[in-house]
């Protein structure tokens, strides 16, 4: 299944338009309370994988799905595996490009950024390590290694860890929350 992307011009028409879709943000909770579209509703990725069967019957083709740049948004279309639900092309950072509308809560650093502060702290690390201790160097090679691997599978472990951090979690969401906010529209 491929996501129908759908760019920011057009996601603005619709929104303003009598019969607006639903915009769902797969953001973890954190990310989302930081910035967000107007009128948007969270419902983090893992929350959504764990759930997608139930949440089909709630999202169809007036629904958008939204991230941070359209990865997960797109991953997200293919665990609800609908012909329905459109990828905001570019995901929140083409939005902000754009100057469309947002609505912003308490400021966080973006999980990406904390990854590449995180990863290059170890590497730093592990390269002055290296001149006391030169196997500290396979420390800045794994990290190479495990980011290599991110970039080329779409997917991040380092990303994973830092979204469970207290300072990433944001307000709590869980499926009986989704399942009021969807079914109320």
């Amino acid at each position: 299944m491929t996501p129908r992307p759908l760019d920011t011009a057009a996601l603005r028409r619709l929104l303003d338009s009598p019969d607006a879709p639903r915009v769902i943000d797969v953001r973890t909770p954190a990310e989302y309370e930081s910035v967000r579209i107007p009128g948007s509703w969270n419902v983090p990725l893992d929350l959504l994988r764990a759930h997608a069967a139930e949440l089909r019957d709630h999202l169809g083709d007036r629904t958008v799905l939204v991230c941070r740049s359209g990865v997960r948004s797109e991953q997200a279309a293919e665990v609800l595996a609908l012909d329905g639900p459109r990828v905001l092309s570019g995901g929140l950072t083409a939005w902000q490009a754009a100057d469309a509308p947002v609505e912003t809560g308490r400021p966080r650093w973006e999980l990406e950024r904390q990854v590449r502060l995180v990863a290059g702290t170890i590497v730093l690390a592990s390269i002055l390590a290296s001149t006391a201790v030169p196997r500290a160097k396979w420390v800045a090679g794994a990290i190479g290694g495990g980011l290599t691997f991110a970039a080329l599978s779409g997917t991040c472990a380092m990303g994973t860890a830092l979204s469970k951090l207290p300072y990433n979690r944001g307000p709590r969401i869980g499926i009986d929350d989704v399942r009021a906010a969807l079914g109320g529209r």
